[in-house]
């Protein structure tokens, strides 16, 4: 097992839509394995493949959840969700944040409830059906899957402060990227 680097926004990885797995062989269950020590490390709830520079349609997830501590892999998932509320988000309760933006967080309003459909690691089918900020979660990770960071759906103001804080740290570019328990990487 190993901590790897996370790629930073920017890296092309990150702003594409990553490929399903073929096949649950040896080599994906030890990138699984590598995504759940980095998640760990960092400390984040969930990981996806493309945050550690492969455009693989895998997450991981660790959050306790209705009194219980959900902790997965979804390979090729798909996701369901419920309305999202025209309402503005709440500046307090509606936070986010990104190891791939690392340090930033900003409010973003999601839908209240998701179904995740996936396959685990012995390629054996599961839905979980949650709400709040497991669904939050959900919804984080497998937007990371389709190409998108969570910086991509923020409203103004908070969409020009993202981008003054991105300039600013001189990311946005290919090649950045930093390792949980160390400071950040140069190129």
């Amino acid at each position: 097992m190993a901590i790897r680097p996370i790629c930073i926004t920017g890296d092309p990885v990150l702003h594409n839509p990553a490929q399903d797995v073929a096949e649950i062989d040896d080599a994906i269950r030890a990138i699984v394995r590598d995504m759940y020590e980095t998640m760990d490390k960092a400390p984040g709830v969930g990981l996806a493949a493309p945050q550690i520079g492969l455009g693989l349609n895998i997450f991981v997830y660790d959050y306790e959840y209705q009194g219980e501590q959900l902790r997965g892999v979804a390979i090729n998932p798909r996701l369901e969700i419920g309305e999202i509320s025209p309402d503005l988000p709440d500046e307090e309760t509606e936070v986010e944040g990104c190891l791939s933006v690392p340090g930033e967080r900003f409010p973003l309003k999601r839908a209240e409830w998701a179904k995740l459909t996936a396959l685990d690691l012995d390629g054996n089918s599961y839905s979980l059906e949650v709400t709040g900020w497991m669904a939050r979660i959900f919804q984080h990770e497998f937007d990371h899957l389709q190409g998108v960071l969570y910086v991509d759906r923020l409203i103004e103001p908070y969409a020009s402060e993202v981008h003054e804080v991105i300039q600013e740290l001189g990311w946005g570019t290919p090649g950045l990227a930093w390792l949980p328990g160390q400071d950040y990487l140069e190129p």
